[in-house]
């Protein structure tokens, strides 16, 4: 759509989508099939041969050998010797950034249509992000607060067209917001439930873990993310390994999850602090105190549910709010969630895979909007 200048009105025109070189079109497809894969080269090729066969992505003109040639020469992936002297092709740390890029594209897309900021308490003043609020000027206000249209605005009606002037009456100021930094802890479930009944629920897991990185990074550099995952332990892991994040033969260890992550809170300065938490099970293993597991697969464990209502006791003493995003939805399951969740006096998100990362999301942007207590 654009203006005519001739008339009044506006001129429409056929939407023309943005063309891109072949290249593109199956680096995009190459993104989301490497982190299937969980960054195995080999097998995210052969998921786009087959695609390439069935659809034909490709053409004479540029074949997937070219663009394998594409990918070496611009940084993406690299070959590594193996010991029989043949070549192994592995994705490089370009590649990894790249992935968590769409993954904030396809997840976190609309925070492109929301202003810069970060996170902000309820009290107004002299602080460093805009309210919105326009109020009159007052000394000692910054001159990089104030609302120049609005203030010219105000000159012109008190002073009219043929004697401007601008004087401090005129002057109006929009209202600020103090900053406030946030430090999160996501936890992963990485169970074998977790791809139990053909259903492949590590990954939206990663891709949301991945775009929420990319998010604080990139729009919140002062806030900090420490991701763990948890199985039969739990243990912390870097962002560079969440491509090859797989699932294990693990039991849910709940506890050793919420152990780590007020561990890893509790070294951060930050006032604001939380926990996110993605699981599709019920919490099954505790390790005990002389290093043996106890493990009970079969039904809630009232055992190993104490557990964990105890942990959500003591994060809430820490001032550290859990949300859950359950992924399963049983009745049972639920109840326990609930129980867990008043423990805490946190939050619970009954999803499907479908919305986990905009319930992320909006509970990110929630949340520090206010101070945490």
């Amino acid at each position: 759509m654009k203006r005519n200048k001739s008339s009044t009105g506006f001129q429409f025109e056929l939407f023309k989508e943005e063309s891109k070189s072949p290249f593109d079109k199956l680096f995009d497809i190459f993104k989301e099939l490497i982190t299937h894969t969980s960054g195995d080269f080999d097998e995210a090729m052969d998921w786009l041969e087959q695609l390439d066969q069935e659809y034909q992505l490709t053409d004479d003109n540029y074949t997937l050998d070219d663009f394998v040639e594409d990918l070496k020469a611009k940084g993406y992936i690299k070959e590594d010797i193996k010991p029989d002297g043949s070549y192994d092709k592995k994705i490089t740390a370009k590649t990894e950034r790249a992935i968590r890029k769409n993954a904030l594209n396809q997840i976190f897309g609309q925070i492109r249509k929301k202003g810069a900021g970060t996170h902000k308490t309820k009290s107004s003043g002299m602080g460093d992000e805009h309210t919105g609020d326009l109020r009159e000027f007052r000394f000692g206000d910054s001159l990089e607060h104030i609302n120049i249209t609005e203030s010219l605005k105000n000159a012109q009606v008190n002073h009219g067209f043929d004697n401007f002037e601008l004087t401090e009456n005129d002057l109006v100021v929009e209202d600020t917001h103090h900053k406030a930094q946030m430090s999160t802890v996501l936890m992963i479930d990485i169970s074998h439930s977790m791809i139990l009944y053909g259903e492949d629920r590590i990954t939206p897991a990663k891709k949301v873990a991945m775009a929420l990185a990319e998010l604080i990074t990139t729009r919140y550099a002062k806030d900090t993310l420490d991701i763990l995952v948890f199985g039969n332990d739990a243990w912390p892991i870097k962002l560079k390994d969440l491509p090859y994040l797989q699932v294990g033969p693990y039991h849910t260890n709940t506890v050793a999850g919420l152990q780590l992550a007020l561990d890893l809170l509790r070294r951060k300065r930050n006032t604001n602090k939380q926990i996110f938490m993605i699981t599709d099970g019920k919490p099954s293993c505790v390790r005990m105190q002389d290093g043996t597991y106890y493990k009970n697969s079969n039904g809630l464990d009232g055992y190993i549910v104490d557990k964990c209502y105890q942990m959500a006791s003591q994060a809430r003493k820490l001032h550290i709010p859990i949300t859950t995003f359950m992924i399963a939805k049983d009745p049972y399951l639920q109840t326990f969630v609930d129980e867990f969740t008043m423990s805490n006096r946190g939050k619970a998100f009954y999803t499907g895979l479908d919305g986990l990362g905009e319930m992320i999301f909006h509970d990110y942007e929630n949340n520090r909007k206010k101070r945490i207590r």
